[in-house]
């Protein structure tokens, strides 16, 4: 089963019985919620990919993707060697490096804010890097009415129940009905983290 964009709202239309001109209006947020919620809990190969940049010389923050939900790994370019900076904690690096005129090859990195990185020791060059991370795909809410993404193709049941869960959560719907499709949620979830992992193992 998969869903095009129409056919997802016009589902959840049809489960919660419910055509009232605000809860439609705010179909897309419930779809956005659900994928949001899927990406977060199955980081799947699909959603990885890489993307080049540059560190500068005296500047301790490195700007992140606009797509960007999680890292996989950072690497910079130092001569001929290709090192890895391992990911920590924001108060982890601050205190490894608490003078940021210290500069040095960058050792370390975390998340400094929703749209930088922020590396210890502060680059002592212009190192160009390589990040590989989780991704937030296009939302099925950005394309046509007949349009179709990863995820409403392949976790189509997972995307249903999650934005029933979200519907209802709006409506203010009862809790019981709320525990069922989180239960469903989460059961179709389990079946798609189980299907990403069949196919990332390799020999």
């Amino acid at each position: 089963m998969s869903f095009t964009y129409d056919q997802l709202k016009q589902a959840i239309q049809d489960y919660t019985e419910n055509t009232e001109t605000t809860f439609v209006n705010n179909l897309d947020i419930f779809i956005k919620n659900a994928e949001e919620r899927i990406l977060k809990i199955a980081q799947l190969e699909v959603f990885r990919k890489n993307q080049t940049g540059a560190l500068t010389s005296g500047n301790q923050y490195l700007a992140l993707p606009d797509d960007y939900l999680a890292p996989f790994s950072l690497s910079f370019t130092n001569g001929s060697n290709k090192e890895f900076v391992l990911f920590k904690d924001v108060n982890f690096v601050q205190s490894f490096n608490p003078n940021n005129s210290t500069t040095g090859a960058p050792r370390y990195y975390a998340q400094f804010d929703i749209n930088n990185f922020v590396l210890g020791p502060t680059p002592d060059s212009n190192y160009n890097v390589e990040l590989h991370y989780f991704y937030r795909p296009a939302s099925l809410t950005a394309g046509s009415g007949s349009g179709t993404t990863w995820l409403s193709k392949n976790a189509s049941v997972s995307l249903l129940y999650g934005s029933l869960i979200e519907a209802y959560t709006f409506m203010k719907g009862e809790g019981d009905l709320v525990q069922n499709y989180t239960q469903r949620f989460t059961e179709a979830l389990s079946r798609v983290k189980n299907f990403g992992e069949s196919q990332e193992v390799t020999d």
